[in-house]
């Protein structure tokens, strides 16, 4: 994804939704807090559902679905959800409560994050855990190592990020 529909969404917004650093980095970066990582659930996906990321598909089955909520000092800033082949998640989620980002690069190994899609998601379940009102934006990425899928994840941040990346407009631009 370019970028070049996102004209009117500040800059500090567009590194968050494409750039390919680590969001729970950037999110301890921005707050001054330590990232929290809190597992809702860690399941068994039987089938994609209706409204997952088309690359998904692409991963070899049997799936295991994570979902977690990101915090900052007692605060969601963002819930995220990841698909991943069975035995990769064994492999690399160990640590079911450490950032994904660091369990892929421990030894130091190459990976590559590819920013798949931007949208902007309205849910009440959301709502009433940021404690702010919809829609939100949302980003899906893949991690890739030695030219291998290895899974996808979606992110859907809280809109108190604006207080420390700036307003961001809440309508869908021409890219997306």
């Amino acid at each position: 994804m370019s970028g070049d529909g996102l004209k009117d969404l500040p800059g500090p917004w567009k590194l968050m939704l494409l750039g390919d650093g680590s969001p729970t980095r950037h999110l301890r970066l921005i707050t001054g807090f330590d990232v929290e990582v809190k597992v809702i659930a860690m399941n068994n996906e039987p089938l994609i559902a209706k409204g997952v990321p088309e690359e998904v598909q692409e991963l070899k089955s049997p799936l295991i679905r994570r979902q977690v909520w990101l915090t900052c000092n007692d605060q969601i800033l963002a819930w995220a959800e990841s698909w991943w082949n069975q035995k990769e998640a064994q492999h690399h989620l160990k640590e079911k409560d450490q950032p994904i980002w660091k369990s892929l690069t421990e030894g130091r190994s190459e990976i590559f994050r590819e920013v798949d899609g931007l949208a902007l998601v309205n849910s009440n379940w959301l709502e009433d855990s940021f404690r702010k009102k919809g829609p939100f934006w949302s980003r899906h990425y893949r991690f890739f190592r030695q030219e291998k899928e290895l899974t996808v994840i979606r992110e859907v941040f809280n809109p108190a990020l604006e207080k420390w990346l700036g307003p961001a407009k809440r309508q869908k631009p021409n890219a997306i």
